[in-house]
């Protein structure tokens, strides 16, 4: 199939498949006219790509993971044991990131708390030798 329709068929824009194909992750074929098509595995590639991506993978480890990963039902499912391994690093790596985002927000929180009422502060005074716009 061509561009447009693998488009259609996976709802994914061009530029990202064709990004895609610069990480290494999809290889459609090239016809000598330098048109690419796909074939239908290349639609369920893309569709095991997003899933990816949407847990949080970065397209470098997807490369890596994406020809040891096998769909089953509506679950993708990891084949070679050092991936598995990878996948729980990434797990880590994601969890440590979550904590430092709550660890964020929770100072953030303070700071909001500690606005007097009305939201509005008092107003910065200026700086010695700025003057101020009329």
């Amino acid at each position: 199939m061509r561009m447009k329709e693998m488009v259609r068929r996976t709802r994914v824009h061009e530029r990202l498949l064709r990004y895609y194909e610069q990480q290494g992750l999809l290889t459609p074929e090239r016809l000598p006219s330098g048109y690419r098509v796909y074939g239908e595995s290349d639609v369920e590639t893309v569709r095991r790509i997003r899933c990816l991506l949407a847990a949080g993978l970065p397209t470098a480890l997807i490369a890596q993971v994406l020809p040891c990963i096998r769909a089953d039902d509506e679950r993708l499912v990891p084949t070679c044991p050092d991936v598995l391994a990878q996948l729980r690093r990434e797990g880590e790596r994601i969890t440590h990131a979550i904590k430092d985002l709550q660890a964020s927000r929770a100072m953030l929180d303070t700071i909001i708390a500690a606005a007097p009422p009305g939201g509005g502060g008092t107003p910065r005074s200026p700086q010695p030798g700025v003057a101020e716009a009329s």
